[in-house]
């Protein structure tokens, strides 16, 4: 069950091949505790925590032997019900929300809505397969799986840049600071849902 008035979620998820277990803050400073066994996506999501001003911790752990797609995909489900379970019936919500975060070179732009309606627009090119010990493809294998179980649409896009690195943090800065905007609660709508349909 959410608590609207604190915003908050505790998801567990666990496979024959993963367990993660995140605990997320919405209404936080930015603290991230961050281990899944995986350096640069660790870097990566400690970017959505420092960037939403949110707190997260997640501990995740599975069969990164093969290689991460499992836990990457897993991280980002669970991530995903969380942010759908901290935001509850989404009454009050900004809804939107988008960003532009620079990483010298690279610019990507992330808009997203919650709008309860799943979808992914993933538009980056990037240079190389691995950044350190991470599969670059498993980005977007990431942002769909958030997508999908936040009921979220999502749209990145890049605009410039040639550094894969730079790309990446651009992208999860972005998300970050967009998911602080759409999660952000508006008190112009009153307590209502920001739809003229007057449910999400």
């Amino acid at each position: 069950m959410s608590n609207m008035a604190e915003r908050q979620a505790d998801r567990t998820r666990k496979t024959r091949e993963t367990e993660v277990r995140l605990h997320l803050e919405l209404d936080g400073t930015g603290q991230g505790e961050i281990s899944t066994g995986v350096g640069f996506f660790d870097h990566m999501l400690s970017h959505i925590a420092k960037h939403g001003f949110l707190n997260l911790e997640v501990q995740a752990a599975g069969d990164v032997h093969v290689d991460a797609h499992h836990l990457v995909e897993d991280t980002g489900i669970v991530l995903g019900q969380a942010i759908a379970e901290a935001v509850g019936d989404r009454a009050g919500l900004r809804r939107y929300g988008y960003a532009l975060a620079p990483m010298d070179e690279a610019l990507v732009l992330v808009a997203l809505d919650l709008s309860g309606r799943p979808l992914l627009e993933y538009r980056l090119d990037l240079p190389v397969a691995k950044v350190g010990d991470f599969d670059t493809e498993l980005a977007r294998e990431f942002f769909q799986a958030v997508a999908n179980h936040a009921g979220m649409t999502l749209h990145i896009r890049q605009l410039t840049g040639r550094n894969t690195h730079h790309l990446l943090e651009s992208t999860f800065k972005s998300f970050g600071r967009a998911l602080d905007e759409a999660t952000t609660i508006d008190p112009r709508l009153g307590g209502g849902v920001p739809s003229t349909k007057g449910v999400l």
